[in-house]
């Protein structure tokens, strides 16, 4: 296993923080953790039939991007020779990225420059500036 982790915050669209954060692991012999964030929020005020459908729709979210976003990815650097893993996540993307790389001892985040339209960005806040601000490890915004 590798000594050190790198973190990729993968948004499941911008391939180039995944194919910098490669090469520079395989350049430092160092692991990857893709890092997949489904947007979701708890509705405790649903009635026990929305929430057992909400539940459903959680499982099927979670399936679908661990079989068409998550996986490939991994398998195809994987064939390469990289430690890499795969992890999605349920929440608010920056914390959860965070949370993660804590978990894992990471000593890096890649994270692409934007994932979402400039109008998104004011209303909800960039996850990229998000990690930029509050990592207490090296953040690298790849273009």
């Amino acid at each position: 296993m590798a000594s050190e982790i790198f973190i990729v915050a993968y948004d499941g669209i911008d391939r180039g923080p995944v194919d910098y954060a490669a090469t520079r692991a395989r350049a430092n012999g160092a692991s990857l953790c893709l890092v997949h964030v489904l947007l979701w929020s708890p509705y405790s005020f649903l009635t026990p039939e929305e929430l057992e459908e909400r539940k459903m729709r959680r499982r099927q979210e979670l399936d679908r991007a661990k079989s068409v976003l998550v996986d490939p990815i991994v398998a195809e650097l994987k064939a390469t020779g990289l430690d890499v893993e795969g992890e999605i996540r349920f929440g608010s993307p920056a914390p959860v990225v965070l949370d993660v790389a804590k978990e894992k001892n990471a000593c890096q985040i890649f994270v692409g420059r934007s994932g979402k339209s400039g109008l998104e960005n004011k209303i909800f806040g960039s996850v990229t500036i998000g990690l930029a601000q509050a990592a207490p490890i090296p953040t690298v915004i790849v273009p």
